[in-house]
């Protein structure tokens, strides 16, 4: 999943996509953990899809946290 395919997806599309590929890569450690996988590439792809969305996430938190601050700040300048 490339960054721009993550950006399009909801704040409830994300956390459920998080909870998928954190699903995925257990499976895969565990498969590898027994030699029976056969594509080591899966490992750092999932983890990098993983990486992927929480920095969307916490991309989004910030920003809402910063509007929320300058629209406080606007409030109180009134």
């Amino acid at each position: 999943m490339q960054i721009t395919e993550v950006r399009e997806l909801s704040d409830s599309e994300l956390e459920k996509e998080l909870t998928e590929q954190e699903r995925a890569l257990m499976n895969l450690r565990f498969r590898k953990a027994t030699m029976q996988l056969t594509n080591t590439n899966e490992l750092g792809n999932t983890r990098k899809t993983i990486a992927r969305i929480k920095t969307v996430i916490r991309e989004r938190a910030i920003t809402a946290s910063m509007t929320s601050k300058s629209n406080k700040s606007l409030a109180q300048g009134e």
